[in-house]
């Protein structure tokens, strides 16, 4: 048995989030957002660290490895969980990074996410881009989603991911799980071919280049109700960011064809709990409105926070109300909520004195 799954068993054990690994240190694991070193493990030099690493991670995957010094897999230890694994070159050798990915899907209801993000899953057509930074708990969110439409419709989900993380079986739903590099040469290429495979619904792990951007959207257009993902915080930046991806030259399309097809933008962060007993979500939610796509099309999405204002009865909500209501709920500290909060002086004088 490779000895990283060792690694790995307690990862899972303590509720660690990821494994970190790297030559010159001792094996280390996030656990409740914090880094802390493995008992019993000494640092690893680099050859023992190339030791822990090859054994899990294939012919093919390792040679990508050694000629690029980057590499992405999914790797599954049976009764524990898959994991989804990063290798990586630093200045004193290897290094990974192991993120833990549940063998069960957490459902809507388990997550208590607000009931806006559940209806996301009845949606017929449209693009929708769960947003925030690493960590925090994006895949997590959109895997709920996926298991609601797949219980309770009979569609044709096709999953686009780089690796694939959550595997879903088969139930009300066909499930088509591709895999960048195995099963794909790409997202763009997956997404055009999605067209192709009758599909009613389509993941996509990452929305990360112009190519893959346009065609998430003309995918929604013909029809398609699209997930995908980015690195941004909050409404008005993501739509920014995706029309940012394209030429001057072709925004303004971009603005019309994207006007046309959005569907719902959620932005995540994952704090951690007042009591210290886990993390929790918090979210921005804009919906569609039939307001929307003309500030869209006219660039205006500084209007997006009042859009959002004015969308409470249909279960819209901005982060700072959002973050205000779990400070409220002595869920989240003040503190941490005035750390992530946009309009900072609101929650200043909740955050204690030093």
């Amino acid at each position: 048995m490779p000895q990283v799954d060792d690694l790995l068993r307690t990862l899972k054990e303590v509720g660690g989030s990821d494994l970190h690994l790297a030559a010159g240190l001792e094996p280390r694991i996030r656990a409740k957002g914090l880094l802390g070193p493995v008992e019993g493990w000494e640092p690893l030099t680099n050859d023992q660290l190339l030791e822990l690493l090859q054994p899990i991670a294939g012919e093919r995957h390792w040679d990508d490895y050694t000629r690029t010094h980057d590499m992405d897999f999914a790797y599954g230890l049976e009764g524990v969980a898959r994991f989804r694994a990063n290798y990586f070159m630093q200045q004193n050798g290897a290094g990974a990074v192991f993120r833990i990915i549940p063998e069960d899907i957490v459902t809507l209801e388990e997550l208590k996410l607000p009931e806006a993000v559940g209806r996301l899953a009845n949606v017929q057509q449209g693009l929708v881009v769960i947003t925030g930074p690493t960590g925090s708990g994006k895949s997590t969110t959109l895997a709920a989603i996926i298991d609601r439409v797949n219980r309770e419709q009979n569609k044709h989900i096709v999953t686009i991911e780089d690796p694939v993380e959550f595997v879903h079986q088969n139930q009300k739903s066909v499930m088509s799980h591709r895999e960048v590099g195995e099963h794909t040469q790409g997202f763009a290429p997956a997404l055009r071919a999605a067209v192709r495979q009758d599909a009613d619904v389509v993941l996509v792990g990452e929305m990360r280049d112009m190519e893959t951007i346009s065609m998430a959207i003309t995918a929604a257009e013909m029809g398609m109700l699209v997930f995908g993902t980015l690195h941004t915080n909050g409404a008005a930046k993501t739509i920014n960011r995706i029309i940012d991806a394209f030429p001057s030259s072709e925004q303004a399309q971009v603005r019309i064809s994207l006007s046309e097809s959005l569907a719902a933008v959620v932005s995540q962060l994952l704090l951690p709990k007042a009591d210290g007993k886990g993390r929790v979500a918090v979210n921005e939610i804009l919906l569609r409105t039939s307001g929307l796509p003309n500030l869209i099309r006219e660039g205006n999405t500084q209007m997006i926070s009042s859009v959002i204002q004015s969308g409470k009865g249909e279960g819209m909500q901005g982060m700072d109300d959002a973050l205000m209501e779990l400070v409220q709920q002595d869920v989240i500290t003040a503190r941490e909520a005035y750390m992530k909060a946009i309009d900072k002086a609101r929650f200043e004088s909740l955050v204690p004195e030093d």
